[in-house]
């Protein structure tokens, strides 16, 4: 089974060690679309097995959203004809399910072609260590409805996948099929290290055009401590082990915005 996986990072070379352990155990080719990074980013990336480098340009030098948007919504379809799917993900972003080759061989049979993921926003006070397995060793994560994202598709059945800003929803077109429940997770590792998450909205507020600031996208980057401690307790306070939540998926707290797309593709 051939994965293409597809990728924006800035200033990431911190958790790109994570990113691989996680993908590199299904993904066959990556495609890292790089915005200038001026850490050991594109180091790590050259050296990587099977990664190829891009530059990401703002198509809309204004926004880094509805640039990062227009990526997502086009990039994937060089893999048409070459992978049976495709991810379309941030660096912080890890999909789990504890046997996704597995899964996918099964969602394959049964003609699924759009896997949604139920989102969790995981928390951990300290960084990890360089060797950890994230989905292993930092597991607390509270259930957040923005990150419920499709980041995994067939790319031949699927012929716009029309992301929304921050790829938080999509309308997918063409042969659209989700499978009959959602097994897949999406674990988002922004809150490891209280100090080194605070760093990184600064560093990430600077990123964001005027058009962003305009339309709120990314507000949170411009918190203050206390703004962003405030949050991180909030999550924490709902913070599961997802490992367990993997187990019994359909009790997920939260609504699915593709429900209406489930429907449609279980009744045709």
């Amino acid at each position: 089974m051939k994965i293409d996986l597809y990728a924006l990072c800035w200033n990431d070379a911190d958790m790109l060690p994570f990113f691989f352990r996680n993908y590199d155990r299904f993904v066959t080719r990556y495609f890292i679309f790089d915005e200038d990074s001026t850490d050991a980013s594109l180091s790590i990336l050259q050296n990587h097995l099977n990664v190829e480098v891009r530059r990401f340009v703002r198509v809309d030098p204004a926004s880094f959203v509805l640039s990062e948007q227009a990526l997502s919504n086009e990039c994937w379809k060089v893999s048409r004809g070459v992978a049976d799917w495709v991810i379309v993900t941030d660096i912080d972003e890890h999909l789990y399910h504890s046997d996704l080759l597995t899964l996918l061989t099964r969602y394959k049979a049964l003609g699924t072609t759009f896997v949604p993921a139920l989102g969790y926003q995981m928390i951990s006070e300290e960084f990890s260590g360089p060797s950890e397995m994230l989905c292993e060793t930092r597991t607390q994560g509270a259930p957040r409805q923005g990150l419920c994202k499709a980041s995994l598709f067939d790319p031949k059945a699927i012929e716009e996948v029309n992301y929304s800003p921050g790829r938080h929803v999509a309308a997918p077109t063409g042969n659209v099929k989700l499978p009959p429940q959602d097994e897949l997770l999406l674990l988002h590792y922004k809150y490891l290290g209280f100090e080194r998450t605070l760093a990184r909205h600064r560093q990430l507020r600077s990123g964001l055009g005027t058009k962003d600031i305009a339309n709120g996208w990314g507000h949170q980057y411009s918190w203050s401590e206390a703004q962003l401690r405030d949050n991180w307790n909030a999550f924490a306070e709902k913070a599961v082990d997802v490992r367990k939540h993997a187990r019994s998926p359909w009790d997920y707290p939260l609504p699915r915005w593709w429900e209406g797309f489930r429907s449609r593709s279980t009744t045709k």
